[in-house]
């Protein structure tokens, strides 16, 4: 069932999403199938109005297609909501979140943290906390591939304490510190969607 908004526009919320590549199939895919978009954004679409039931089975068809799922379930799409936050924050938002990740996170979604942590937990068998952590190390490790950043700018941008506790978290994740992790040039990243699997 889709999200209703107001009487006129209706947002549906689509599993999956990690990227600005994403967005822009999500976009040419609707737009093929002649549906009114409003907007895309990372985890979800608004549109003018509500999908007809064959629209529906077209639209989860091809998002089927290309590894995407449109979610239906209250808990799923809170979830799935949490998960494109946490992922927009660490590895696309230029600017630091202004609070810690739990005051960010209930403030944005309008829920007191402790129901997005039950409800995250329950589905995922994994801490919001523990899913962060992992977040950022993938950033790390991608940081560290392209090497556009220094280890303290990543520790900086990532609200790390010290370039010490970057080092410390992403050994104890990967088993590398960063220099080893850059040296040995280990292929050890993993898809954005994939990260609490």
């Amino acid at each position: 069932m889709e999200l209703q908004t107001n009487d006129t526009k209706t947002t549906i919320c689509i599993k999956n999403m990690v990227c600005p590549r994403c967005i822009r199939i999500i976009k040419e895919q609707l737009t093929l199938l002649n549906l009114p978009v409003i907007e895309v954004h990372l985890g979800h679409v608004d549109l003018e109005r509500p999908l007809e039931p064959a629209e529906k089975g077209k639209v989860k068809e091809f998002l089927s297609d290309y590894g995407f799922e449109l979610l239906e379930e209250r808990k799923a799409k809170l979830v799935e909501q949490i998960k494109t936050l946490i992922i927009d924050a660490v590895h696309y938002k230029e600017e630091q979140i202004a609070s810690n990740y739990s005051t960010y996170l209930a403030q944005t979604i309008g829920k007191d943290y402790s129901t997005l942590s039950h409800a995250f937990s329950s589905m995922e068998g994994i801490t919001i906390e523990k899913y962060i952590i992992l977040q950022k190390i993938e950033y790390i490790k991608a940081q560290l591939d392209y090497e556009e950043l220094s280890l303290g700018e990543i520790a900086y941008k990532l609200h790390y304490s010290s370039l010490s506790h970057l080092s410390k978290q992403f050994k104890a994740v990967t088993g590398f510190t960063p220099s080893e992790y850059k040296k040995l040039q280990v292929n050890g990243r993993n898809s954005l969607d994939a990260v609490s699997q």
